[in-house]
This record gives structure tokens, sequence and C-alpha cells, in this order.
């Protein structure tokens, strides 16, 4: 049986930045309620008072703020070392027969090389390669058979080491990128493993994107 406060609690859950703005207090519950009043009584069948959309809002806000952002926010207070990287190149090519073997030889010339940053994810049909723009030349030499796809110069990254409970709370890398994505942040790439996570910003955005980081360990 639908009820109001069940209809309430799906649609936060699939507003996306609404429950944090609630959370945060800018939003007016009696407005909201007003805006949604056609829809749960669509959903229904009747005629359903304002003042029921209100309290629901009200308590599942409260309820589900606490659920949701007690666990984040004692994961977010104890993140770790943050370290920013600059001067990255981001290449992207077709997977191939030979591309994974050009890579090797890459990593062999990489590991003389300790002052060059390389990471790399791989896809169903693309590999990814973010590199220190010192080694391009290299780069192009070695993948000038490999069909590329797509090349971004002048980026930068920042590398979050998380807590070893982060694996265990659902929403860490949500309410990360929700105040990155509030600040306009464009992520051109993520790569994570179990305990850190690197994204990579344009130069120009390196400088907020580090703010947001590292004003998340006060939450």
């Amino acid at each position: 049986m639908k009820t109001v406060s069940s209809f309430v609690e799906h649609y936060l859950k699939t507003k996306p930045f609404l429950l944090g703005s609630l959370s945060e207090g800018i939003i007016n519950l009696t407005s909201l309620a007003r805006i949604m009043m056609p829809e749960v009584e669509k959903q229904l069948g009747k005629d359903i008072k304002q003042g029921a959309v209100v309290m629901s809002l009200k308590r599942l806000t409260e309820e589900l703020d606490f659920k949701i952002n007690h666990r984040i926010s004692k994961v977010i207070r104890n993140i770790g070392e943050i370290t920013v990287r600059s001067s990255l190149n981001d290449y992207t090519y077709m997977l191939s027969d030979t591309l994974l073997s050009k890579q090797a030889e890459l990593i062999s010339t990489i590991n003389l090389r300790k002052d060059v940053f390389y990471t790399s994810s791989r896809g169903v049909n693309e590999i990814n390669i973010v590199l220190s723009d010192t080694m391009d030349s290299v780069m192009e030499e070695l993948f000038k058979a490999e069909k590329q796809i797509q090349k971004i110069n002048d980026l930068s990254s920042i590398t979050i080491k998380l807590p070893h409970e982060n694996v265990n709370v659902p929403g860490v890398y949500y309410y990360i990128f929700q105040r990155l994505a509030w600040e306009g942040i464009v992520l051109y790439e993520v790569i994570s493993t179990s305990n850190e996570f690197t994204f990579l910003v344009s130069e120009q955005q390196v400088d907020i994107a580090f703010r947001v980081i590292k004003d998340l360990k006060n939450v």
C-alpha cells in the first residue's frame, strides 16, 4: 500500500542533489511540498493535505540525512594524505593485439624515471593512460601505430588516501563528487583502488578542487 511517506522517500532518493540541499536547510519544505502535491495525489489516487507532505519531508530528511551523512562524515573526516601532481597528459587508445606489449615497453621505460607519474585503466574497448608530459615524445613514438581516440594536455591530478572502512560505507564517492560538482569542477578521469582514488582536472581548476577536498575534512 502506497503512503505519503513511502512516496516522499522514493521521491527524495531519485533526486541526487535534493537531499543534500534539504539537509543544508536551503530548501523551503512548504514550497517543495506544494510542487510535489500534484504528483503525490496522482500516485496515491486521492486528495492529500499539504501538511502531510511537509511532515513526511521533515521526518525523512532528518532520518535519511543521519543514515547517509553520519557514516560518510566519519570516513571523510579521516581522509589521509592528499597529493597533487601537475603537467599531466591523458591518452585514450582503442584496444588492439599490440597495445599491451607497447604499454609494457612504456612501463619498462618509466621504471627508470622515478619522477614520472603514470597510471592506467582498461575498459572493454579502450585503454586510458595518464602520464607526465615529460614523457610525451616517448609516448607518441611507442604508440604511433595505435589508434588514438583522445589526448588531453595540461591536466593535474589529486590523489586522496581514504580510511580502510570506506569500502563498507555507501555514498562516500558520491558525497565527494557532489561537492566537486557544486563548484563546477570538471573531472576528466577517475581512477581508484581500494583505499585511494585519483581524479584529473584541468590545471586551471586544480586549486579550487584541492580546496574542496581539504575542506571536506572539516565536515
